[in-house]
């Protein structure tokens, strides 16, 4: 059986809330039945997206207001201790969108915050003295034992026999999918796959955010949170994964690099590109005759080159080290597929403008239609192994619906996936399956 073990992919909002207190061990257990994860899930977006637009109206008791101040203390932005309604709905809409009960509107611009405040900190020559990966493997390890209140505080798996990978990783909403549907495509690929992450909503899964949380850094001053950082110190790993963010920069993977290095040298480290999304639209269409191959190769070259630049810079101070998982280059392929009528059960280009469940798209922020969760599994297994998907002969379990993806569209998915890793010349993977 394939291991995994990391927080519920499912669970982006409560992990941020979780992360904000410094508490993410909640929901790490593979176990947990995903019913469950679904319905806390659920419970809290009902009520922090649907109730708060409520809050504006006055609607809100005090109480209220005051249990949402203990949970978001940065929503209260003039700092005064008391939460406004206002306050409330602002934060909502800077941190999650402005959701209402009803579908989006075509045409309005709205989504994850693409501008945020970033500690002069990381301008500086170091990190502060008492950074969790300036001291010792043992007091990591005991450093987040104390914090996390459990035992063993260290993730390890046994050195592999057949050829799989440990990976530890970071990452938000665009990464779960992969997250989830890697370790069943290894296990059918024969490979019994470790992955150890820790994941966040939006930006409290990125990189940076991820670096200040686990050393109890700037934002986290000395409330160090140290998962990855106890488990890479005190046993080996293979490779490192991120998901991107918005204005990221070379250092904030740079400090991990070095961090693994020191104690695994021969590890790899791969950074998802995220895909094509809507805001980089002047506004969002209101029908999907707008979209055409041409507008696809338009933003999903700008997405492309966007993050080649940023591993291209991080090769050059480690040479064959960086390599980037190309699931922005799947879905842009994807998408000419389906403009094409070739993705057999796939109906529309994003939910949120033609209304239809199976679209490649779900939501203005850029979320995976259902089904697709696959292809970015496929792009991660091709990448990391320098294998072709279409090569798996046994069949791969599936949760939910067992007519969709159908075994058709699937073999598009790894077909397309194949197409996308060996065509990006940063994946380190060629047509042959060896490393570039």
């Amino acid at each position: 059986m394939s291991t995994i073990i990391h927080e519920c992919p499912q669970m982006d909002l409560w992990s941020f809330v979780r992360n904000r207190r410094g508490e993410n061990e909640l929901f790490q257990s593979p176990k947990t039945p995903y019913c469950f994860l679904m319905i806390r899930f659920s419970l809290l977006v009902a009520v922090f997206v649907f109730a708060l637009p409520g809050l504006a109206q006055d609607k809100a008791s005090a109480e209220q207001l005051a249990k949402w101040l203990k949970r978001f203390p940065a929503a209260d932005t003039n700092k005064n201790g008391a939460l406004s309604a206002e306050e409330a709905v602002a934060f909502r809409d800077k941190m999650f969108g402005a959701k209402g009960k009803g579908k989006s509107k075509p045409g309005r611009k709205r989504g994850a915050p693409v501008t945020f405040k970033v500690d002069p900190g990381w301008d500086a020559e170091k990190f502060p003295e008492h950074s969790v990966a300036y001291k010792s493997p043992e007091e990591i390890k005991a450093i987040f034992a104390t914090m996390a209140g459990r035992k063993p505080a260290v993730a390890s798996f046994e050195k592999p026999t057949d050829s799989a990978l440990r990976i530890v990783g970071t990452g938000h909403s665009f990464m779960a999918p992969g997250y989830g549907t890697l370790p069943k495509i290894c296990e059918a690929a024969g490979l019994n796959q470790g992955l150890y992450t820790h994941t966040g909503g939006g930006v409290t899964g990125s990189a940076r955010y991820k670096w200040e949380q686990e050393n109890g850094i700037f934002q986290f001053d000395k409330k160090p949170v140290p998962k990855l950082l106890a488990s890479i110190s005190n046993a080996k790993w293979d490779a490192m994964m991120w998901g991107p963010y918005f204005n990221d920069r070379p250092e904030y993977y740079s400090c991990w690099i070095d961090f693994c290095l020191k104690y695994n040298p021969e590890m790899k480290f791969y950074l998802s590109d995220a895909w094509p999304q809507l805001y980089q639209l002047e506004t969002v269409p209101e029908t999907e005759s707008y979209f055409t191959e041409e507008i696809f190769d338009k933003i999903g070259k700008e997405k492309h080159d966007l993050y080649a630049g940023l591993v291209t810079t991080l090769r050059e101070k480690y040479p064959e080290k960086v390599f980037i998982l190309p699931t922005s280059d799947a879905m842009w392929l994807a998408a000419k597929h389906y403009l094409r009528g070739e993705l057999p059960g796939v109906e529309g280009i994003n939910k949120v403008i033609g209304g239809k469940e199976r679209s490649l798209w779900r939501d203005q922020l850029g979320h995976l239609g259902p089904g697709f969760e696959w292809l970015e599994g496929y792009v991660f297994y091709a990448t990391l192994y320098g294998k072709s998907p279409e090569q798996i002969e046994v069949p791969i379990p599936r949760r939910g619906s067992s007519d969709f993806p159908s075994p058709e569209l699937d073999q598009m998915f790894r077909k397309i996936a194949w197409e996308a890793v060996v065509n990006h010349p940063l994946s380190g993977v060629s047509k042959e399956g060896k490393s570039k």
